[in-house]
């Protein structure tokens, strides 16, 4: 095949294709920025990248996610996941080979319990 140019995937656009994989995995919460004051702050939408850090290199890629779980998922089974599946979703998406998916557990979503009221 004849080589036309480069192309070159940003570091955002691969931090954005790891987010939105992990988000999918049962027990992820959502993204973490890092821990602030003892308060770990939940990211959403647009700002999903945030909890990501890539180091690229010229034909692969070291990713650093950071996220929070849902109480009662197995912490260790969830970050399992979650390496598989953002390993995937950028090597698919990308060509690059993924050579590590390092996850951060920042917090725990608590669930709170709601009492329910009757109407009679």
């Amino acid at each position: 095949m004849e080589k036309l140019g480069e192309i070159k995937v940003s570091d955002g656009v691969i931090g954005t294709i790891a987010a939105t994989a992990a988000v999918k995995v049962e027990g992820v919460v959502g993204m973490s920025a890092g821990i602030a004051d003892g308060v770990v702050k939940l990211l959403t939408g647009t700002q999903l990248t945030k909890g990501i850090r890539v180091e690229m290199g010229e034909e692969e890629v070291a990713i650093d996610i950071s996220i929070i779980v849902k109480y009662g998922a197995k912490i260790s089974d969830v970050a399992l996941d979650v390496q598989k599946e953002v390993k995937s979703a950028v090597e698919q998406m990308t060509g690059l080979k993924v050579i590590e998916v390092n996850v951060f557990i920042e917090g725990i979503e608590l669930i709170k319990q709601k009492e329910e009221k009757k109407v009679k």
